[in-house]
This record gives structure tokens, C-alpha cells and sequence, in this order.
């Protein structure tokens, strides 16, 4: 190898090896911004539901909407961001969200207000792809706890729902929504700063590509799982990821209703177990990612979906007092794996990284969006405890990643 060539390689490994935390946690507030617009329609549905009387199934459909925009898009937006990386597009798509943030505020009517729910909705499937190449350029040799980062900060923005419930949204109602376009500026105004970084890392991986094709310098991949083998891996990945997103949409959009229902809670009250679950998610993202560089990828997401699944079949069967701490450590446990899914995924497809998280994270918005419309209509038919009572059962499905091979990492 020449000298020149020895050079690059090395200024290829150390692009690899360090990982540049400003850049995470900048992607990763952006993120929380992103994901804290999404709550705003989240922390609206009991709003809209008590304000324009509408049916479970209505509500669902506000929430297929949102997250079917997103998981129909992202994939495609994936496959076109791995042959083409657009920078600038990820302004373009907070600017989408903004838009609909003033439709929330202002739209008069259900069907305008579907509308907006697209805009927003369109916004985070141009996020999402973009955002995870900006955390893979920038992870270094901790792809999952990079991972991790970038998702706590999604996570913790969900998790701002209820609490946008209990101060914005019942003493504001819908105009409260108008707040949600400042999350939107400020989203752009952090990406000013990270858009540069991003190109500039764009350019010069591909000056070091070229560089090394034309010297024969190639670092060597490690050997490449068989067709089969990466086909039969991404089955069971994304049946685990269905049922963690049905039983993820049944918490998200209806625990608020059946708490009240059950136990006589108000508005305000039925809130707080929903709180609990999602903010024990985001510290169970956090800690999954920081143990997966260490144990591997597939012996988290096994504890994840091995250790929530008991939690979430007696959740409907407990008083209330017991509700608070069980509905919390099952929070933790399951969102554990959430991150390291997608990490697996991206090794599993070496090379097209804005397709595994498109359709990891897509696929589960668009899981999460069809078993809202489901969960609605049954709840609307059988009633809320039915559905709380079908949905325990959803985890123990997850239990077929046992059969997932080994974790795959590049030399």
C-alpha cells in the first residue's frame, strides 16, 4: 500500500472512531423537537375528542393519519437519501411541520384538521432517514449509543404529550397548538448549524471513496451475511417491531381513555400513568443503547421483549395504586430495545443506512397507525377494557426474535 494510500486509511479510521458528540446532541434536540410536534396532535385527540364529539375510531384515524404519512414516505425518502444524501432537505421538512401546526390551531373543521395532520406528518418522514445518517456519520465506533441518543431525544418529545395535555391543551384547547410552530423555528435554527457539518462530512467520505478506489486502498467489509439469512433476520425484526407498535399505539392513543373509564380519573389525572410510561421509555432507550456496544444488539432487544411482556399482560388487572410503578418499569423495559432494533437493522443492510431506519422507524409509525384505526373501532364496538385486555397479549409475540442471528458489525 502506498503511502498516500496508508494516509487515507487512516484518516478514514479515525473518521470512523470518533464520535462527535455536538453534532448528537444537536440532531438529537432537533429530534425532540420534531417528535414534540407530533405530541401535539397526540396530547390534542382527548381535546378534540370531548370538544367535536368524536368516536374512538375518529380519534384512530387522526393517529393513522399522522403515523401512515410518516411510515408511508420514510422509506422511500430512505432508498432516495442513500443514493442521493440532501442535506438541505431537513429545514425544507420542519418548515412542512410548521405549516401544520398553524393548521391544527386554526383548521375549523375534521377534515381540515386531517389535512395539517399530514403536513406534520410529512415533515417527520424527511426528518427521520436524514436525521439517522447525520447520527450514523457522527456515532464513530458507538453506533448504538449514538443511536440511543438521537432516540431519547424522539422519545422524551412524545413523552411531552400528556404533560401538553394537562398545561397547554385543556386550558388552551386547540389554539394552543399555534405554541407548536415555535418548536418548529427553532428546529430550523439548529439545523442551520448542522446542515453544514453534515454536507461537509458528505464531501469528504466522498473524496476518501474515491481516493481509495482509485489507489485500491479498500478497507474490506466483514463477510456478508447470505440473502436468505438477512431476509429470514428483517421478517422477524419487523414482526417484533409490529407488535411493539400496536401495543406502543394502544398505550399512546387510548390508556387515557380507559384510565378514566376504569378508575374515574379526570382529564388531567389520566395523563400522569401515560407520563410515566413514556418518560421510563426514554431512560430505557438510553441505558439499551449504552449496554448493546457492550452485550450485543440481539441480547437487548431479548430482555426488552422477555422482560415488558409480563408487565403488560396483568397492567389491565391491577388497582390503581398499582397502575403508577408497573406501568413505569414496563415503560423501561420495552422501549430498551427500540434503538438497538434500528442499529440491527443498519447492520444487517451494510451501506443503505437511510433505508433500514426508514423502514424500522417508518414501519413502526405505520404499525402504530393501523393498530389505532383497529384499537378504535374495536373500542368503539367491545369497549376500552377489551382492548387494553387484547393488547396485553401483543409483547409475547415479539418473543420470535429469539430466533434472530448473531449481531452483524463491519470490520
Amino acid at each position: 500500500m502506498s503511502s498516500k494510500a496508508s494516509e487515507i486509511g487512516k484518516s478514514s479510521n479515525t473518521l470512523r472512531a470518533a464520535t462527535v458528540y455536538s453534532i448528537l446532541f444537536a440532531i438529537s434536540s432537533v429530534h425532540l423537537l420534531n417528535d414534540s410536534m407530533q405530541s401535539v396532535v397526540a396530547a390534542l385527540l382527548p381535546v378534540f375528542h370531548d370538544s367535536l364529539n368524536l368516536t374512538y375510531a375518529q380519534v384512530g384515524w387522526i393517529a393513522f393519519t399522522l403515523n401512515m404519512t410518516s411510515s408511508v414516505i420514510q422509506p422511500v425518502i430512505g432508498m432516495f437519501s442513500d443514493k442521493r444524501p440532501t442535506p438541505w432537505i431537513l429545514p425544507i421538512g420542519m418548515f412542512s411541520s410548521m405549516l401544520g401546526m398553524a393548521g391544527l390551531a386554526f383548521a375549523p373543521n375534521y377534515t381540515l384538521l386531517l389535512v395539517a395532520v399530514v403536513f406534520v406528518g410529512l415533515g417527520s418522514a424527511v426528518f427521520h432517514p436524514e436525521g439517522s445518517r447525520v447520527v450514523y456519520l457522527a456515532a464513530g465506533n458507538r453506533r448504538a449509543f449514538a443511536q440511543s441518543i438521537y432516540q431519547v431525544g424522539g422519545n422524551f418529545g412524545q413523552a411531552l404529550a400528556p404533560l401538553m395535555t394537562i398545561f397547554i391543551f385543556i386550558p388552551l384547547g386547540q389554539r394552543g397548538a399555534v405554541w407548536g410552530m415555535l418548536l418548529a423555528a427553532l428546529a430550523i435554527a439548529i439545523l442551520f448549524k448542522v446542515v453544514p457539518w453534515y454536507s461537509s462530512q458528505l464531501v469528504e467520505y466522498g473524496k476518501l471513496a474515491a481516493i481509495k478506489k482509485k489507489s485500491g486502498a479498500m478497507i474490506q467489509p466483514a463477510q456478508p451475511l447470505d440473502r436468505k439469512v438477512i431476509a429470514l433476520a428483517l421478517s422477524i425484526l419487523l414482526i417484533v417491531v409490529f407488535a411493539r407498535a400496536w401495543y406502543g399505539s394502544a398505550i399512546a392513543s387510548f390508556y387515557q381513555f380507559y384510565a378514566r373509564e376504569t378508575y374515574g380519573l379526570s382529564l388531567g389525572q389520566a395523563q400522569v400513568p401515560l407520563f410515566l410510561f413514556m418518560a421510563a421509555g426514554v431512560a430505557g432507550i438510553f441505558l439499551g443503547g449504552m449496554m448493546a456496544d457492550r452485550i450485543g444488539r440481539k441480547k437487548i432487544m431479548l430482555i426488552s421483549i422477555i422482560g415488558s411482556a409480563p408487565f403488560a399482560l396483568i397492567l389491565p388487572h391491577l388497582s390503581l395504586g398499582w397502575v403508577y410503578p408497573v406501568i413505569t418499569v414496563m415503560g423501561f423495559i420495552l422501549q430498551a430495545g427500540f434503538s438497538v432494533s434500528v442499529v440491527y437493522a443498519q447492520e444487517l443492510m451494510p451501506g443503505k443506512v437511510g433505508t433500514a431506519s426508514g423502514l424500522i422507524t417508518g414501519l413502526s409509525f405505520g404499525m402504530g397507525a393501523l393498530g389505532a384505526v383497529v384499537f378504535g373501532n374495536i373500542a368503539d364496538a367491545e369497549g376500552m377494557r377489551y382492548v387494553m385486555l387484547l393488547a396485553s397479549f401483543l409483547p409475547f409475540i415479539s418473543i420470535i426474535a429469539i430466533f434472530l442471528p448473531k449481531d452483524r458489525r463491519e470490520k
